[in-house]
């Protein structure tokens, strides 16, 4: 009994071993053939979000030939090495993804997924590249201009330092978030990043800049300045504020048009009327030290000494000399002291 099953399961596993080794004879037979065979044709695809593309099957078709030195048409298969093939293609900029495969009618496949910028960057120096979703730069090309956010004053640097790096990580949140909506997309005119790397907006419609702040939180920014905008701007203006600010959590600080302008004039005033007086003071002391000083003369008891009348400046003037005259005291029984005055000469009459 256990003889008989042991011998139905040695042939069971031979049989199946028999029909494993048929048909991977099969298999390796045609692949052998088919690598005979001739590429009869071939086709190419490209993938991404719009009919429009910044390469087309004549660019891709030109890296295959490159590729392999000829026509792809007509070419053994077993000389396509399609690996290299795909790499070549994902070597080109706007390529983010290749793939290939021959069909059961020898048609050779290939499937392109292109590169989709988000946002068009100006550097400090004017240059301009795109960026996509990992922050690969990408060329401009001359078939196609992509409308995507607008950033400008990015460092102009070939390699990125760490705060460039973040700077971009930051550019390319904003970048993802105003693309994806329609309203931002068609609202927002460019972006500014400024000295301190911040983020600055510039409306189409409205005459007013939005300081964003950096590249955090940014959906709940963009919510507050909607609920902005249609409380008050729709309201009073798009040109009532001159800025509008949503950087500070759970606040939107704005300007009302006109307010700076008032604070520089007040400034402006402060300081013209501070040099005014500035020059009336050095005007009065400068007549003050031109002025010439009479000293009063000392008296002492029945003596009258005086000074000279002196100026002020290096060249001395010639001392006028005042006069006096004592005069002899009286002895009255009510006065306790005795005073000396001064006396005038008199005038002489005109006869």
């Amino acid at each position: 009994m256990n003889t008989k099953a042991t011998i139905r399961k040695i042939l069971f596993v031979m049989l199946w071993v028999c029909i494993g080794g048929g048909m991977l004879s099969l298999l390796i037979a045609a692949i052998g053939k088919k690598n005979r065979e001739d590429c009869t044709d071939y086709t190419i695809a490209i993938k991404g979000t719009e009919d429009k593309y910044f390469i087309d099957a004549g660019d891709i078709n030109k890296l295959l030939r490159s590729g392999v030195g000829s026509e792809l048409k007509g070419k053994k298969i077993k000389e396509i090495n399609l690996k290299k093939l795909e790499q070549l293609l994902r070597d080109n900029v706007w390529i983010r993804k290749a793939e290939m495969w021959f069909d059961n009618r020898n048609v050779l496949h290939v499937e392109v997924y292109e590169r989709e910028p988000i946002a068009r960057i100006f550097t400090i120096k004017g240059n301009t590249f795109y960026i996509d979703s990992t922050e690969k730069r990408l060329p401009l090309s001359a078939k196609k201009s992509a409308k995507v956010p607008v950033f400008t004053g990015f460092p102009d640097r070939k390699s990125y330092s760490s705060m460039d790096s973040l700077l971009m990580d930051h550019l390319r949140r904003i970048a993802t978030y105003v693309k994806n909506d329609p309203f931002w997309m068609s609202q927002i005119a460019q972006i500014d990043i400024t000295a301190d790397r911040n983020f600055e907006l510039s409306p189409v419609v409205g005459n007013h800049l939005i300081k964003l702040g950096n590249g955090n939180d940014i959906e709940m920014k963009f919510n507050r300045l909607m609920t902005f905008y249609k409380q008050v701007l729709a309201q009073k203006g798009f040109d009532s504020y001159s800025t509008i600010d949503v950087r500070y959590t759970g606040q939107v600080v704005g300007t009302r048009r006109g307010t700076e302008k008032s604070k520089v004039d007040t400034v402006m005033l402060k300081r013209r009327i501070s040099e005014m007086l500035k020059q009336v003071q050095n005007q009065y002391d400068s007549i003050v030290a031109l002025k010439p000083i009479i000293e009063k003369p000392i008296i002492s008891g029945s003596q009258v000494s005086t000074n000279s009348l002196r100026a002020t400046r290096t060249q001395p003037t010639n001392p006028n000399t005042l006069k006096a005259e004592s005069l002899p005291s009286k002895n009255d029984s009510k006065s306790t002291k005795n005073k000396a005055r001064a006396v005038m000469p008199k005038k002489e009459r005109s006869q």
